[in-house]
């Protein structure tokens, strides 16, 4: 037998966005990872302590993933939201964009939790793959989600129905390693009000 076979592929390092805002969360919180592919960022927070759900459609790519995070198969477009009620200290969505999934992953961050998000831009179909207009965020997109209250959710108070953004970035990443530049869009933001006693701590970028 080819021993390559044999071989799980390598993970990808976790992305820089992810690592930088990781800090922000308290010791044992849990972590929803939406179109988590292959887990890199799984093992990252698995790594870190934190509890992680893992969620996608392939469950080629779910199984080996079985053993550090509780694993959920879904097709995220052409079925309903599968976990409707649960909530989570932060939800991390990067390298995919389905527009009509907003309103529960909104939802789905605890009050006082992130959502931690990253995804290619508009300007990304000058440089290569994404090119099609769904698959690609329009300038400031997600700062406008955030502000729009639809699609509310009535079990939480009015105060937790707001974002406090505590960082956005919108602009060309330079080529790191394999991974070419690339047009992206990120935000971490925070469901209510800001932390209280104090700011949230701004970690340095890289």
């Amino acid at each position: 037998m080819d021993a390559s076979s044999t071989t799980p592929p390598a993970i990808a390092p976790p992305s820089d966005w992810i690592v930088r805002w990781t800090p922000l969360l308290p010791p044992g919180a849990t972590v929803l990872d939406v179109a988590c592919g292959h887990g890199r960022h799984v093992h990252w927070f698995a790594r870190a302590g934190h509890p992680v759900t893992a969620l996608d459609r392939d469950p080629a790519l779910l199984a080996p993933l079985a053993g550090i995070a509780d694993t959920l198969v879904a097709d995220l477009e052409a079925a309903p939201w599968p976990l409707p009620g649960r909530r989570f200290d932060a939800v991390v969505v990067t390298n995919y964009l389905w527009r009509a999934l907003f309103p529960a992953l909104k939802a789905a961050v605890a009050p006082g939790g992130l959502l931690i998000y990253e995804t290619f831009a508009q300007a990304h179909a000058a440089l290569g793959r994404p090119r099609r207009p769904e698959f690609l965020l329009r300038p400031g997109e997600l700062l406008a989600i955030l502000r729009d209250s639809g699609g509310a959710d009535t079990t939480v108070s009015a105060s937790s129905e707001k974002w406090h953004v505590i960082a956005f970035e919108e602009g060309r990443l330079p080529a790191r390693g394999d991974v070419p530049e690339r047009e992206v869009q990120r935000i971490v933001a925070r469901r209510g009000d800001a932390v209280p006693g104090g700011a949230d701590l701004l970690a340095p970028p890289g």
